[in-house]
């Protein structure tokens, strides 16, 4: 389709053109169409045919009486004016000059303007890069300049081991003899590892303002174009650059575009990202020496790169870049918040204790959220009160005011989440009950956040148990309650919940004692989307399958038991979200134990923890309820 339109483009660009050069050379054109012979037109002169003559050096242009025009050519000595005014022939004389302008003009005129129009056309199609229309091969890299909001390594933070690596390599240019000496070589490059928003590229731009040398910034697609060979070019083209510029540092961001594993996918792969991607390994350790030249690379998919970029020799160091811990949240949020004016009652230690899991462009966010909702409310500084609001919004989505639901729903909304809180508070390996709410919230009506106490690097088979019975309470309770037959759609998330964490305890993590320690995640047809791999025996999935089946199944007897057991708990927490609609950790103890919460609004600050655990009840859509969110695997 895209190929047919620009063919029709370039037929009417034609066609327009040449119905440009037909306009300036159609008087021409007529003109010569209609010359006649010198003796012809004394002949016409003679015999009184002739009304009007133009002169135009030895042109003669002539209207006859009849309205016809044509033209002839006199000799250069010959002098016909004479006999004109004898036979009453009006004479009209124009410069040769002004005539043989105009007449290069209506020739050249046209190939002017359809070179003119090419150039841009290919300009464009190039999309302005250097070199104009002659620089399809050049390299698109930009040599960065931080004349403002330069970024030093005193705005990083949170990530220190990642930190002290490029601190070295920074260091290694400013004073090379101090490793050269030893024996030490520079490195020729880095390679920056880590999930999304970790602060892999702001690493890179620290490493440009603190390292006082040329700085070339680049994106992997840059390189890739539709035609084989221009991305080598562009990389060759780079490299010839960043040597003219040595010492200096090289940073390609989102390196996984062009460095793909070659060979693999549908048809063995793309000759140009292959091309493209072998002239990179052999400009960064090839043939050539290439001294001086620091490859700094970012991806957060290097299960998908190809081996050879990986190896020592071109990227010597592989940095891992991980979402922080509570120690570095509390520094993130300390850079973040020096341009917000603080209130006096902000602890940013509590605020980094309270948002588990968040990388540093989640902590960028929920600063600005929290100084958009000041804003909001005129206030001139942000409060503790904005950061839990905006921490809330973050965490469980903003809230829905404009859905209106009946006294029904949100019954059965509070006995819902009022069953995930009372069995979370029972069993004591989950996770800490951060809040409670039935406000629609996002894609939910109603919502339970545990947060754990610290930050969690494992994940230990009592504690998975525990998390499918909380997951599964929701269930119970609507059933204990309604019984069989009143149980709605909104536990479709937690099945989900719980079925994703029964499989990767089962396929993943070794923990069932009938499947044994043997790794079916990639083996099992569909898990997680994944439909590669070898297959398994159809005895096997039906073991893995019953596994899966009856931990769910003990999670929701276990879950049934307990809110049995804590019935009355279970129904003061359900009549107090009713009355408030929303509860913190401390509130939810507060009316379990039958204690008043002397008339106040729920909503304050809850308890802090490390990753959070969402339990909503959903509204379906389109018949499909939405599944929820889905819990993060532990290795």
């Amino acid at each position: 389709m895209g190929n047919a339109r620009n063919i029709a483009f370039w037929v009417v660009l034609f066609l327009l053109i040449l119905t440009l050069f037909n306009m300036f050379n159609g008087s021409t054109t007529t003109a010569a169409s209609r010359n006649l012979s010198y003796s012809e037109f004394i002949q016409r002169v003679e015999e009184g045919q002739v009304a009007s003559v133009t002169l135009d050096g030895e042109r003669v242009l002539v209207r006859g009486k009849d309205g016809n025009t044509y033209g002839t050519i006199k000799p250069s000595e010959e002098d016909v004016s004479q006999r004109l005014l004898a036979k009453g022939v009006e004479i009209r004389v124009e410069p040769q000059e002004q005539s043989g302008f105009m007449s290069l003009l209506g020739v050249w005129l046209p190939f002017i303007v359809l070179i003119g129009i090419w150039i841009f056309f290919m300009n464009r199609m190039q999309g302005g890069g250097r070199g104009g229309a002659m620089g399809f091969g050049k390299s698109r890299a930009k040599l960065l300049t931080e004349k403002h909001g330069r970024v030093t390594f005193d705005d990083v933070a949170g990530i220190d081991e990642a930190k002290e690596e490029l601190e070295e390599i920074v260091e290694f240019l400013r004073n090379p003899q101090k490793f050269s000496r030893l024996g030490g070589k520079i490195p020729k490059g880095a390679l920056l590892v880590g999930p999304p928003g970790t602060g892999k590229t702001l690493l890179a731009r620290a490493i440009a303002g603190e390292a006082g040398v040329p700085f070339f910034t680049i994106s992997g697609s840059d390189f890739v174009e539709m035609f084989v060979g221009v991305g080598a070019s562009r990389v060759r083209d780079m490299f010839e650059q960043a040597k003219k510029n040595a010492p200096c540092i090289v940073f390609i961001d989102e390196i996984d575009a062009v460095g793909r594993a070659r060979g693999v996918g549908i048809g063995g792969g793309n000759d140009e990202r292959e091309q493209t991607l072998n002239q990179l390994l052999v400009e960064m350790d090839g043939f050539e020496a290439n001294e001086g030249v620091i490859i700094v690379a970012a991806t957060n998919r290097k299960d998908v790169l190809d081996p050879a970029l990986l190896r020592p020799g071109r990227f010597d160091r592989q940095i891992h870049v991980p979402n922080p811990d509570i120690k570095g949240r509390e520094k993130i949020l300390t850079v973040h918040a020096r341009k917000v004016p603080l209130g006096p009652d902000v602890d940013l230690r509590t605020i980094a204790r309270g948002t588990p899991g968040f990388s540093g462009a989640d902590l960028m966010n929920l600063v600005n959220e929290a100084a958009l909702m000041a804003a909001r409310v005129g206030r001139r500084f942000v409060t503790m009160d904005d950061f839990e609001n905006a921490k809330d919004k973050v965490m469980m989505g903003a809230q829905r005011r404009s859905m209106v639901l009946t006294q029904d729903q949100k019954e059965k909304t509070a006995y819902h989440e009022a069953g995930h809180a009372i069995v979370g508070l029972a069993l004591p390996k989950c996770d800490p009950v951060y809040k409670a709410t039935i406000i629609p919230r996002g894609g939910a009506l109603g919502m339970v956040v545990s947060l754990p106490e610290m930050d969690r690097l494992n994940m230990h088979k009592d504690e998975a148990k525990q998390k499918i019975a909380m997951t599964m309470a929701g269930k119970a309770a609507e059933i204990i309650k309604y019984g069989e037959e009143g149980v709605s759609s909104g536990p479709a998330g937690d099945i989900q919940q719980a079925s994703s964490l029964a499989r990767a305890m089962v396929m993943r993590w070794g923990m069932s004692d009938v499947v044994g320690n043997v790794d079916y995640a990639e083996a099992h047809e569909g898990y997680q989307g994944n439909t590669g791999g070898f297959s398994v025996s159809a005895e096997t999935k039906q073991l893995i399958e019953a596994e899966v089946k009856r931990l769910i199944e003990d999670g929701y007897q276990e879950a049934r038991r307990i809110l049995l057991e804590k019935e009355i708990e279970f129904e003061r927490l359900a009549q107090g979200l009713l009355e408030y609609e929303t509860l913190t950790g401390d509130e939810i103890r507060k009316v379990v134990a039958g204690e008043k919460l002397g008339g106040e609004d729920a909503g304050g600050p809850g308890d802090g923890g490390a990753s959070i655990i969402a339990i909503p009840k959903t509204k379906p859509k389109s018949g499909k309820p939405d599944a929820g969110l889905e819990p993060e695997p532990m290795a």
